[in-house]
């Protein structure tokens, strides 16, 4: 981006604006009342966003300046980098490097040579000039793209009124850093530290304080996904901005208030005894009686909370980094547990009882994002056999989770916390992609198999799922005849039209797509009516009794008509028994899956072990 000699490149780009919000409560009851005064809240952003804030104002001389002149302000100012000279109403840069130069170079006569010439004359050839309202991270790309001898220079920056500044580059890529630093630790709605800033700030504020003076309140917007659902998203995030404003007008200003993630907030306490958080806890729940706003309508959300005191847990001579995860563990514990008896409550833990379920639940909620980054993950792959040939061509990925301190989590007990918390979407995409990974490996074996995922309705209500499938399909290099994907009924298919138009691209592009467990949860005959599909399996609940129970048979012999009615191939679930596979084969279903056939078993395992189960489940 450099200029012709002497000119000035405007470069035009939205500024970084800060959000200020501020947020006047209802008044409370004295019962209620936090004793410290509420306070209006600034959305914390980094202290330099623009090439406005750097750099110093520079000293504007006119083109007719001698030399002279100019070397008497550099010599008489050592810490004086640069001048801007105007000429004829443009301004240009004139830095202490390119004077010196001028006035040294030419065989040693350079100053002899410019002794009578005017600042016009010892201009150098370009000026790069960038506006004020640039941001950080245009600034820096726009100084990338200058060639190598002059990518380090100072730069002009120059306002629409007001002085010009002299900004040096290094200041631009150290305010980047702070920029990023703090993208790094801010959730980018709601401007609250998010988990990784928790970490960081709580761990240096706990440091500083007595380990039983602590305290954390884990909150939970109750049922938001409502909102979502029925208001859009542009409505959930008006109401988690707003709640994050009133939730920092409660605390005090020593207080660390977080977003976790999707509905979660948490907030870290010092200083505190029982009754001060109560108080808080109380406070919180009190300010969501007022009902949120937002394009014409009232929204009422309630919040369910927990609480967790540093006295609670023991916590004498522990480092502050484990206090912290302990203390948000009980606290997300309470509010599981106060989940639980009702919401719109605050839960606290007897510390003198056993952990309970929802101890572990909330250790899963805390571990789960770690098992993305430290392949806490694997996939293993149960065979669907071809009842007519007895053969299996294809596979279903079934995700396992095993972790350092809970040991083997089933999916049971973390795909619906998952869904809760948002995670489903990076687990949902981490699934997707070694699936197809696997089923290149495969097919360089020579022993192409299909490959079924699950694909949760939340990833389908985002409406990119067709755009994740084919991009790792592209990226792996796999045929789409060779992927297939099974939508669970674990949430209701909120929006059936928009689901069913993914669903038809995929089709179209040669995906298949199975209703899974169907017979359970949300799954009935209206949806195989409502959604485009290629596939139809029986839970396992319907196949239980099918060599036993005569209604039993009869119910999956309708099933199965229906599917063939409409042109959908069966799989039956949970096969355990040869007397069930033989009831299957004589109703027509197409495809078996279970313990008789085969268990989910590790790719290594696979090859091996498959070959002698098929003969025993074929025979």
């Amino acid at each position: 981006m450099l200029h012709n000699c002497k000119s000035v490149h405007a470069v035009k780009s939205p500024a970084a604006v800060g959000r200020v919000f501020s947020f006047c409560l209802l008044s409370a009851d004295k019962q209620n009342r936090w004793p410290h005064p509420q306070r209006s809240v600034r959305i914390m952003k980094p202290s330099t966003s623009t090439l406005g804030d750097l750099g110093f104002e520079a000293m504007v001389l006119q083109g007719e300046t001698s030399s002279g002149e100019i070397e008497a302000l550099f010599r008489a100012d050592r810490a004086l980098r640069a001048v801007v000279v105007n000429v004829r109403g443009t301004l240009n840069l004139l830095t202490r490097d390119h004077l010196d130069h001028q006035m040294t170079g030419r065989l040693g006569y350079g100053r002899a040579l410019n002794a009578r010439v005017t600042a016009e004359a010892l201009l150098p050839c370009t000026t790069f000039s960038l506006p004020p309202s640039l941001d950080l991270r245009a600034a820096a790309a726009a100084l990338l793209d200058r060639p190598e001898e002059g990518r380090y220079q100072d730069l002009l920056v120059v306002p629409g009124s007001g002085a010009p500044r002299v900004v040096p580059v290094w200041q631009v890529f150290e305010g980047l850093s702070d920029v990023f630093r703090h993208a790094a630790l801010h959730d980018p709605l709601t401007g609250l530290a998010n988990r990784l800033g928790l970490e960081e700030s709580g761990q240096a504020l706990l440091g500083g304080s007595g380990a039983t003076r602590t305290a954390a309140l884990y909150v939970d917007l109750d049922d938001f996904k409502v909102v979502n659902n029925t208001f859009g998203h542009r409505a959930g995030d008006s109401v988690l901005t707003t709640f994050a404003t009133r939730l920092v007008a409660c605390t005090r200003p020593v207080d660390r208030v977080a977003r976790l993630g999707g509905d979660e907030f948490a907030v870290l306490l010092t200083d505190v005894d029982e009754s001060i958080a109560l108080t808080l806890a109380d406070r919180i729940l009190h300010v969501l009686n007022e009902p949120f706003a937002h394009d014409g309508h009232l929204l009422r959300i309630s919040a369910t909370l927990g609480l967790a005191m540093g006295s609670d847990l023991g916590s004498a001579g522990q480092d502050a980094g484990r206090h912290l995860e302990d203390l948000l563990r009980q606290a997300d514990a309470a509010m599981l547990q106060a989940k639980h008896e009702g919401k719109r409550r605050l839960g606290r833990i007897d510390p003198a009882l056993p952990a309970s379920r929802f101890a572990r639940q909330a250790l899963i909620r805390r571990r789960l994002p770690q098992a993305l980054g430290n392949e806490g993950f694997s996939l293993h792959y149960q065979p669907l056999m071809d009842i007519r040939t007895g053969q299996s061509l294809a596979v279903e990925a079934l995700l396992r989770w095993k972790d350092p301190e809970l040991g083997a989590v089933s999916p049971d007990e973390f795909i619906h916390i998952a869904e809760h918390t948002g995670l489903i979407h990076a687990v949902g995409l981490w699934v997707i992609d070694e699936a197809c990974a696997q089923a290149r490996r495969w097919q360089d074996a020579g022993t192409p198999r299909a490959v079924s995922v699950n694909i949760s309705p939340l990833q389908l209500a985002a409406g990119n799922l067709a755009t994740d499938l084919h991009a790792a399909l592209q990226r792996h290099s796999v045929p789409a005849s060779l992927l297939n994907i099974e939508i669970t009924e674990s949430t209701a298919i909120v929006d059936l039209p928009a689901a069913a138009a993914q669903l038809r691209t995929l089709i179209n592009s040669g995906i298949g797509v199975s209703l899974d467990d169907y017979g359970t949860a949300y799954s009935s005959l209206a949806l195989l009516r409502e959604l485009p599909l290629t596939g139809l399996k029986l839970d396992k609940s319907f196949i239980d009794a099918v060599d036993t129970d005569p209604t039993s048979r009869i119910l999956v012999a309708g099933v199965m008509a229906s599917a063939r009615a409409l042109g959908l191939r069966t799989t039956a679930e949970g096969v355990e028994r040869e007397t069930q596979l033989a009831v299957l084969r004589e109703l027509g279903c197409g495809t078996a899956q279970g313990y008789l056939i085969a268990r989910p078993l590790p790719p290594a395992e696979l090859a091996h072990s498959w070959p002698a189960q098929n003969t025993a489940a074929g025979s």
